[in-house]
């Protein structure tokens, strides 16, 4: 299972042998939205830093960032982090 809400529901994590939060920097977070939501989207820089700053950062504050605390591993540096990555694979492979 993935989601950013996946690790919100007791009824989910139960059923996981691995619960993973994967930390991505907030800098990373909005760049990769503000390019998706610009170039892919057709929306200005304005209203995606509006979007940002009125809805998604304190969404994620409220509801995403405290689902960290039932993980059993956080990985910083999202899909750039090798060693993490090496130790979900060999894991899985067990």
């Amino acid at each position: 299972m993935e989601g950013i809400l996946v690790l919100e529901a007791p009824e989910l994590r139960q059923l996981m042998d691995i619960r993973l939060y994967i930390d991505e920097a907030a800098d990373e977070r909005v760049l990769r939205r503000m390019k998706r939501d610009v170039l892919k989207r057709g929306r200005t820089m304005e209203s995606v830093m509006e979007q940002y700053l009125g809805v998604v950062k304190p969404m994620h504050l409220q509801f995403v960032l405290p689902t960290k605390r039932y993980a059993h591993l956080i990985i910083p540096e999202g899909g750039f982090n090798k060693v993490a990555i090496d130790l979900i694979a060999t894991k899985i492979q067990d």
